[in-house]
């Protein structure tokens, strides 16, 4: 850690909030401080962010906070799996978000309407040029919250939406046995755990 001149953090996805920080040496900070100050003083966390941040912080650091990690793993890996299950188009990925291929931007937005209006169920639609043309998927961010009911009810509602569409469906997942070393791709150790 002593040859590490910059650490940068978010306080965005990982904390709940917004932002983010650099910790470094005072010349450093200074530096940054006084040639980018216009990007410093549009970005400064506001009092409440910034106390949100903190509290945020100190429950993770603490059993709760393992615990809410291993649910937050566990259900984001339920929801690949349910998804995979039912056919639908997830990209593989090591993060707990969940990202579901639709391919063009028109039928994103048509999607994520849909699920707004049928199922009343929010998804972000990723299109151009966040992601490559042709690559515009729908991306889900299950949370610790979310219980096994609400992830059923989302595999439900992505169906009837891809029906609707016309979206293409996928060979169908099988259902992965954690027990099995073949089996194993899950890249969170907590939840593999938890299915041993």
């Amino acid at each position: 850690m002593d040859q590490i001149d910059v650490i940068e953090g978010t306080l965005a996805k990982g904390f709940g909030t917004l932002g983010g920080y650099i910790a470094a040496k005072a010349p450093i900070i200074d530096a940054v401080r006084s040639h980018a100050p216009a990007f410093i003083f549009t970005t400064a966390l506001p009092p409440a962010l910034a106390a949100a941040a903190t509290t945020a912080v100190r429950i993770l650091k603490q059993k709760q906070g393992q615990e809410l990690r291993a649910q937050h793993h566990r259900q984001s890996m339920l929801t690949k799996h349910a998804l995979s299950a039912a056919g639908l188009p997830v990209m593989q990925n090591p993060s707990h978000i969940v990202p579901v291929h639709v391919g063009d931007a028109e039928l994103c937005k048509r999607a994520t309407d849909l699920l707004l209006e049928r199922h009343a169920i929010y998804i972000q639609p990723i299109n151009y040029p966040t992601v490559a043309k042709g690559e515009e998927r729908l991306r889900i961010t299950p949370s610790p919250l979310h219980t096994d009911a609400l992830i059923v009810q989302l595999v439900e509602s992505m169906v009837d939406v891809w029906q609707t569409l016309k979206l293409p469906f996928v060979e169908p997942a099988k259902v992965l046995d954690f027990k099995r070393e073949s089996d194993a791709r899950c890249t969170f150790p907590e939840f593999k755990r938890a299915a041993e």
